[in-house]
């Protein structure tokens, strides 16, 4: 195992009057990873990748540029890079070299698609990613509860689609026990399912689910496996990016046991552009997202969140990270300002630096460094030169990627989508079987009053016939006949034609008469 990378239970990251390290048995205690657009915050978290993948930690991260996908890949020799390496001090163990990595993508593209269903997600988080009101998410909330109840799976789009509309159809008979549907809101959900789909949501909602256990393998040389998400078309639908994330990392938090602190992680997380899980989010889904951080380091799970302002992430959460690398912040309008200063107080201070005015200074690829150390608390914030990565810096190539995918250990297992009985063919099996029943109820009630027609119009005396039939009479239903077989049908209706034609001769005969009269 390479000792650039990993060194006596301990990450190293990068050289200032001393090295600087993140330890391992310390890494579940979260971080934060923060810096301006271009200061080289992508570039610290593939060092940190590398580095709990040397260790033997599984590793998920979301690639939002496309570069982060270059991890597995030999890294190709370049003069800074051997120039940053000679100045840390690795230039006598520096290797270049690939990963173990897994790719994934939601729209299935350019890795191996991630599904879940919309019954694990929940109705919180579904709500969330349809920017639903409060009223709006009460009626999602009743129609899972109806799902629930009456045993009808949600397991994609079209099953959220069937048991909305029943639950509107439903809407007196539901609102007595679950409480009003509005169909308004009705209306808002449909309208709202439409724009998910259109950013392909009917994509990530299917089966098969993802099994959260497939992001914990060790390769066969005892490397973490990178699990990398290809995030660049993701990141168009913001709200979908976010939710998503958020769902993983709650499936981690409700599926794995306790194991409390370990001599490392089990798995590291990394949750890029982090702004967007917070902003907008309704008090619910925040305290969520606080217990998760704040409980999830007990199933051996670290969680690492990378934005540009550290004012994007409440205090609340702040508070749970303990490791945090800060590049370079601007300075220019009030909002920046006050960021750099929150920035400055969140780490413990060293004397010889003046914090605040450092984070404006630092170049592309330094950052300011605090890692936590003996029995948890912060070391003295130092001004670090972050080593460089062995694996490539920079995107594969479609051939390359496409290698990749097909080498993976889970290729043909989420290729193929499965569709099995859930709610929307249950709701349309009842659909059609009301329908069957209303058809036959109607057939009878319509055969009932053929009968009683039939028998109004029987009979009749001959001069009934020739004066134009008989004189109308009150109708009886008559119940309790017996049914008419097809001969006397015939018979019936042989009698009749007779019967008109007689009366018809007879007619003509006495008109004749009465005519050759006058």
């Amino acid at each position: 195992m390479a000792e650039s990378v990993l060194q006596d239970g301990k990450i190293f990251i990068g050289k200032s009057t001393k090295s600087e390290y993140l330890q391992l048995k310390l890494a579940n205690r979260h971080g934060l990873i923060t810096g301006a657009t271009g200061t080289g915050k992508t570039v610290t978290l593939q060092n940190l990748a590398e580095g709990f993948s040397s260790a033997g930690v599984p590793v998920f991260a979301a690639d939002i540029k496309g570069d982060l996908c270059g991890l597995a890949a030999v890294g190709k020799e370049k003069g800074f890079i051997a120039k940053r390496s000679k100045v840390v001090g690795l230039e006598n163990d520096f290797q270049y070299r690939a990963f173990p990595c897994v790719f994934w993508d939601v729209f299935g593209e350019l890795g191996h698609p991630i599904r879940a269903t919309p019954l694990d997600m929940g109705p919180l988080l579904l709500a969330r990613m349809l920017e639903l009101n409060d009223v709006q998410e009460g009626v999602l909330n009743i129609a899972f509860r109806v799902a629930a109840d009456e045993k009808m799976p949600i397991l994609d789009m079209k099953d959220v689609r069937a048991l909305i509309v029943s639950v509107a159809e439903r809407s007196k008979e539901i609102s007595k026990k679950y409480g009003n549907v509005a169909t308004a809101s009705v209306g808002a959900i449909q309208r709202r399912l439409l724009v998910l789909e259109d950013q392909g949501g009917d994509l990530f909602f299917g089966e098969p689910a993802l099994d959260i256990q497939d992001f914990m393998r060790v390769a066969p040389d005892g490397r973490g496996v990178i699990n990398i998400l290809a995030a660049d078309q993701l990141m168009q639908k913001p709200r979908l990016y976010a939710t998503f994330l958020l769902w993983m990392l709650t499936r981690l938090w409700q599926t794995m046991p306790e194991v409390g602190d370990l001599d490392k992680p089990k798995l590291v997380y990394f949750f890029d552009e982090a702004h967007l899980l917070f902003d907008g989010a309704p008090s619910a889904l925040l305290d969520q997202i606080e217990q998760i951080a704040r409980l999830i380091r007990s199933k051996g799970v670290g969680v690492y969140f990378i934005t540009q302002n550290p004012l994007d992430v409440p205090d609340t959460v702040s508070a749970q990270l303990g490791n945090r690398i800060q590049h370079a912040l601007r300075a220019y309008t009030p909002r920046e300002q006050k960021a750099v200063r929150a920035a400055a107080t969140t780490f413990r201070q060293n004397p010889d630096l003046d914090t605040e005015e450092v984070i404006k200074e630092l170049e592309v690829g330094e950052a300011l460094v605090s890692m936590l150390e003996n029995k948890g608390e912060p070391s003295i914030v130092q001004r670090t030169l972050i080593r460089p990565p062995e694996s490539q810096i920079g995107p594969l190539t479609s051939d390359e990627r496409r290698g990749v995918i097909e080498y993976s250990p889970f290729y043909g297992k989420y290729e193929d989508v499965i569709d099995r009985e859930s709610a929307h063919e249950i709701l349309k099996k009842r659909t059609d079987a009301a329908a069957k029943a209303a058809a036959e109820q109607a057939a009878r009630e319509a055969k009932e009053r053929g009968e009683e027609a039939e028998a109004d119009a029987g009979g009749g005396s001959w001069t009934d016939v020739i004066m134009g039939g008989p004189k109308p009479r009150s109708r009886r239903r008559s119940r309790g006949r017996r049914r008419q077989g097809m001969g006397d049908m015939i018979g019936r209706e042989l009698q009749r034609s007779i019967s008109r034609t007689i009366a018809s001769t007879i007619k003509r005969t006495i008109m004749n008469s009465l005519g050759g009269r006058r």
